[in-house]
């Protein structure tokens, strides 16, 4: 039986997101990022923009030394370069080895921290449903019978947990998204906004006047530090698992039909769809709105580019263009030729029309000859 969450006392009062800001004194942001600074160490910075658009509390990054004139004119608090970034009298910088893992690093300091806490009196959470300690539930919520709520997770308003789901711990699961029976998710993996995991695979069989459906009863499985962009769906397996490898990172609008094995550390970007009972090794990116044909096997460390179509099996480390997929230097060959084939069929008409006039010379030639 489903019943409405009503015993959690303060803690469900309290339910709701929690939006902070960091403030931190370039001395402190320059310990956390591995920098060196050049500047005041007590100036208080409380977010980072870019170069035309920082304030003097804010911090920027430059890339290359070739930003220099951009560096001079902004009024960034300080900019994140690199060791060897020329000095720029008046402005504190923070130079480091690696100024882009810096950057990034300074970007996780100043996230907004959008945790949640409680369970809001709106969401619906069912008797035999386990939730761990810290688990935040927000409104309209809905937490099926037999799921298991691993401790920190954060369930976003108007998502659903069906039945006999495991999430891990420390998981965020974005507004609206549908976990669907039998789902099983590692720890601190993030679901975006829409996500639909476990889905029926596309099984159908032509009977003769109809198309039959064929039931799909396997699962979804994602392992841990799995990331799943907005509006993507991964379906469940006809039979078995739809698996994705830890470490795995999916963008927006991505499609992986049932019964693929998705191995670890995979990128795939925008729009990319793989048909059922595939394989990806692990290493594997693809470029947006690429595709994989059905029982496929792509081999470790690939890269496929974009809007590229694999039909066949292909080897480890191969890197692919083009649809049907071919080696990269092929196809940008092949590509590089199609350009040149409007001038190349100029050329050869005009080879033509003076192969047919010497054509026409030779034989008055050979007539005259034949008249002697």
């Amino acid at each position: 039986m489903i019943s409405r969450q009503r015993a959690y006392g303060e803690r469900t009062r309290e339910c709701g997101e929690v939006e902070t800001m960091n403030q931190r004194t370039l001395e402190d942001v320059a310990h956390a990022i591995d920098a060196t600074l050049d500047g005041p160490g007590r100036r208080r910075i409380d977010g980072i923009a870019t170069l035309d658009a920082a304030g003097p509390d804010q911090l920027a990054y430059a890339a290359t030394a070739s930003m220099l004139d951009g560096v001079l004119a902004s009024q960034a608090g300080a900019v994140i370069v690199a060791d060897d970034f020329p000095d720029c009298a008046g402005r504190s910088l923070l130079r480091a080895a690696q100024p882009k893992a810096a950057f990034i690093r300074a970007l996780e300091l100043f996230q907004p921290d959008r945790s949640m806490i409680g369970v809001h009196p709106t969401a619906v959470i069912a008797d035999g449903a386990r939730l761990g300690n810290g688990v935040a539930v927000g409104p309209h919520a809905v937490v099926d019978g037999g799921a298991v709520i691993g401790s920190g997770t954060c369930l976003r308003a108007g998502c659903y947990v069906g039945g006999g789901v495991e999430i891990g711990e420390d998981c965020d699961i974005g507004p609206n998204a549908a976990l669907m029976h039998g789902t099983r998710i590692g720890a601190r993996c993030i679901l975006h906004a829409g996500v639909v995991l476990g889905a029926d695979g596309y099984g159908y069989q032509w009977t003769g006047d109809r198309h039959h459906k064929i039931p799909q009863i396997g699962v979804v499985v994602l392992g841990d530090d799995v990331e799943i962009g907005a509006n993507s769906c991964i379906d469940r397996a006809t039979l078995g698992e739809t698996r994705v490898g830890a470490g795995s990172k999916l963008d927006n609008l991505v499609h992986i039909a049932h019964n693929n094995r998705i191995g670890r550390h995979v990128l795939l970007t925008a729009q990319v769809g793989i048909a059922g009972s595939s394989r990806l090794g692990d290493g594997v990116v693809i470029g947006g709105q690429g595709g994989v044909s059905d029982h496929v096997e792509v081999g470790d460390g690939v890269q496929i580019g974009g809007q590229s179509g694999v039909f066949d099996d292909v080897a480890d480390g191969a890197k692919l263009l083009g649809t049907p997929a071919r080696e990269i230097m092929r196809t940008v060959r092949e590509q590089a030729l199609i350009g040149r084939l409007p001038d190349m069929r100029q050329r050869l008409r005009a080879q033509h029309s003076a192969l047919q006039e010497l054509s026409e010379r030779l034989a008055a030639l050979e007539a005259r000859l034949a008249d002697r």
